[in-house]
């Protein structure tokens, strides 16, 4: 067999991606436009009967993109694991979420390795993509490799390259500085240069644990200034003071401040989550993460403090959050995605609907709210009409997600009540509702 370093040279590497979702199949893409054989591996057959068939399920990715894969002969779609055999790096892209405890969930990537290592060969490379806390790689999915026989560091590469996706953001996969850190010099060196041929920009770390930390510290930092402003907000609403205004100004200084905007709460696969991996393996050593803690507190809160808004808004309005009829303007986690993972509305819809509430909502982007790990109650809802006919039955409407194809100066027209948790109506001259921010 050629060594792994060899078929770098002369780009005859076969590269296999795991997880073809909003990480994978870029991923995979990425690397197919380098030139290199490719194979997407996900265990969900609408997945792979939909690449097949030549189109997209995620709204960025382009259908044009799957069909000219497909096309070229050097990319196949499959959820047979025993096709691992014939390629010389496998890249793992499953979720990590939170398990009921808020505690790391692991499972995805222990039941993806055990596969893997059920068909590892010789001189393969294996990548972990999945934020996860410092440790994972080489405290579990190098003993669950090593189960095949195959020694890690001996035998087989390990290494770990944390994703930085940012779905709708617009920046292309392959643009994205890449981080590598190898489980030893030789897995970090080959992991790095394989990551070469594809990506602009590669930055290669100590070891495998600093590359798991630079991520979790990237989504940690966010999360944190995201606390902070959330919790000015707060202050500053009660000093009669707009937030908005003050972080427009703030931001002019060239030096020393960045802008972070207020929200309902954080949404999507890394912020909400990343906080608590690093959490909870501190206390391994005996460590508080006190600051990272409290953040966390702050956004979890959002979402109350938004429906609390709705609540005395309403009241000032002569109504009750009981009875009323609510819509919401966006569910999905950001502006401009279709994505619902941790959207902090579905749990602002849950709470309206606890109190009484009767809530609807509008979303360009998710026609209906399908299966999530919670909020079961949600499911099958579907995206009413954007219209003045409907929105105008409403008590109140609500902005959870700031989408650029929304007219909001209608909205405020058609509408009694409007709270704004993302300051989309900074532009709409007032119409007939009334405009709180949240």
């Amino acid at each position: 067999m050629a060594s792994f370093e060899s078929k770098l040279n002369d780009k005859t590497v076969r590269v296999g991606v795991i997880g073809l979702g909003y990480v994978g199949l870029p991923l995979v893409h990425a690397f197919w436009q380098a030139g290199l054989r490719t194979v997407g591996f996900d265990i969900d057959p609408g997945k792979i009967e939909k690449i097949e068939k030549g189109e997209t399920y995620i709204k960025h990715f382009a259908s044009e993109n799957v069909r000219a894969m497909n096309a070229s002969g050097r990319f196949k779609a499959t959820a047979d694991f025993a096709d691992l055999r014939d390629v010389d790096a496998v890249l793992i892209c499953v979720p990590t979420p939170l398990n009921a405890q808020r505690e790391p969930d692991l499972s995805y990537v222990v039941t993806t390795t055990k596969a893997i290592a059920a068909n590892l060969h010789e001189d393969m490379l294996v990548v972990l993509e999945s934020t996860t806390y410092p440790g994972t790689t080489t405290e579990e999915v190098g003993p669950i490799l090593e189960t095949s026989g195959l020694k890690v560091g001996r035998d087989v590469l390990l290494a770990f390259s944390p994703e930085r996706e940012d779905p709708g953001s617009g920046y292309e996969t392959r643009k994205i500085p890449k981080i590598v850190g190898g489980v030893d010099e030789r897995s970090g060196v080959c992991a790095e240069q394989l990551y070469a041929l594809a990506f602009a920009e590669v930055h290669r770390v100590r070891d495998t644990q600093t590359a798991e930390a630079v991520k979790i510290t990237e989504n940690i930092f966010r999360a944190v200034n995201i606390a902070l402003v959330n919790e000015l907000k707060i202050a500053y609403t009660k000093m009669g003071i707009n937030v908005w205004d003050v972080i427009d100004a703030a931001k002019t200084k060239p030096f020393g401040f960045m802008p972070f905007y207020p929200g309902p709460g954080l949404g999507g696969h890394c912020i909400p989550i990343d906080p608590f991996y690093l959490s909870w393996r501190a206390k391994q050593f005996n460590v508080d993460t006190h600051f990272i803690e409290l953040a966390g507190v702050v956004n979890r809160a959002m979402p109350h403090l938004v429906v609390d808004t709705l609540s005395d808004s309403l009241k000032e309005e002569g109504k009750q959050l009981k009875g009323a009829k609510v819509l919401i303007m966006g569910v999905a986690y950001k502006k401009n995605v279709d994505d619902l993972r941790e959207s902090p509305a579905l749990e602002i819809m849950e709470i309206i609907q606890e109190r009484g509430g009767i809530v609807s909502y509008h979303d360009p982007y998710i026609p209906e709210i399908l299966p999530t790990r919670e909020h079961a109650a949600l499911q099958g809802m579907q995206s009413v009409t954007f219209d003045e006919a409907h929105v105008s039955k409403f008590d109140a409407a609500l902005i959870t997600t700031d989408h650029s194809n929304v007219d909001y100066a209608s909205l405020v027209s058609w509408s009694r009540l409007v709270i704004d948790t993302r300051n989309a109506t900074k532009n709409v001259h007032r119409g007939a509702a009334r405009i709180v921010g949240a």
